[in-house]
């Protein structure tokens, strides 16, 4: 049984998004700060729970998670010795939200050291200096919440018809969107970098193997609405216009990319059958004009409570 899709209206909470954007990001940095490295930055994302967005474990003093409570609308920081420490997330500037992040550190025992400054946004202020006023929408948040948990269920079950090498599915506070990524196995061409206030390091170690990625923003970095998006790289020739579903996708030209509005899942009524079509459909065009092993790298989606057999065709 699906759930619904709530409706979610860029422009009625772009303020509120945008805050809670740089929020994630101050949080996201003190992460990335202190676990080590793994491949394409898996290191350093939030995923998605009942309540809201997690840290998972953090490497820090002793042993930190950040948890962003969308129900309560608090930040939350528990220590694996029990202690555990809150404050209210409201209409506050980004450098209050900072000073009481680094509070709530520093009381949990921890080292509140990390990069100042934002990534992936145009003109960036640092952290502590960012006193401008920003609203909070609190309904604005929990339906936010209610598309990320519809938006990982489905993204969840497409994952598991791939047998390679695949992200889990989670949230990027760079870009601010919930991703799920597959991989071809092999690698890719050096990419030319160039996103905004992020190093070319990064960007290259995130493409150095060929992949076809897929995920949701709730708008924002030329967007004026929530999508879903897809894309290749390297992007195989052909690919723009292969044919995908539903009908309400298509080829975004200033991004490069496949795109399929969150209203047109929001008004479907099947709203998971066709978000699924949309991430089966432009994977087959990557993986199929781009010559993935697909023999080797699918499987049948995963069925609760029943092993794949080991021996199973790709359907």
């Amino acid at each position: 049984m699906t759930q619904q899709w709530p409706r979610l209206d860029y422009l009625d909470w772009q303020d509120t998004c945008s805050a809670l954007h740089l929020y994630l990001q101050v949080a996201g940095k003190y992460r990335l700060a202190h676990t080590p490295w793994i491949n394409h930055a898996w290191h350093a994302t939030f995923y998605v729970t009942p309540a809201g967005l997690t840290s998972s474990l953090i490497p820090d003093g002793p042993g930190l998670e950040i948890q962003f409570d969308f129900h309560e609308h608090l930040v939350v920081g528990i220590a694996v010795d029990g202690r555990r420490r809150s404050f209210a997330l409201g209409p506050m500037t980004v450098a209050a939200f900072r000073d009481r992040f680094v509070q709530l550190i520093s009381d949990l025992g921890g080292t509140p050291r990390f990069d100042g400054r934002p990534n992936e946004v145009p003109d960036p202020v640092p952290f502590a200096q960012d006193h401008r006023d920003r609203p909070y929408d609190r309904d604005a948040v929990e339906r936010f919440h209610q598309a990320l948990l519809a938006t990982d269920r489905v993204f969840k079950a497409f994952r598991t018809s791939f047998l390679g090498k695949a992200s889990p599915v989670h949230l990027f506070w760079g870009s601010f969107d919930l991703a799920v990524t597959r991989f071809s196995g092999r690698r890719a061409p050096l990419h030319g970098g160039g996103v905004p206030a992020l190093p070319n390091a990064v960007a290259q170690e995130a493409y150095d193997r060929e992949v076809s990625s897929a995920g949701f923003w709730p708008g924002g970095g030329g967007m004026d609405e929530p999508a879903f998006y897809a894309y290749a790289y390297p992007a195989p020739d052909g690919f723009r216009d292969a044919p995908v579903r539903p009908d309400a996708a298509f080829w975004h030209e200033g991004l490069s990319e496949f795109v399929l509005p969150y209203a047109a899942v929001q008004a479907a009524a099947d709203g998971d059958a066709a978000l699924l079509a949309f991430l089966e459909s432009t994977y087959d065009a990557a993986a199929g004009l781009g010559g993935w092993d697909r023999d080797l790298l699918e499987c049948r989606q995963g069925r609760p409570g029943q092993v794949r057999p080991a021996d199973a065709e790709a359907p």
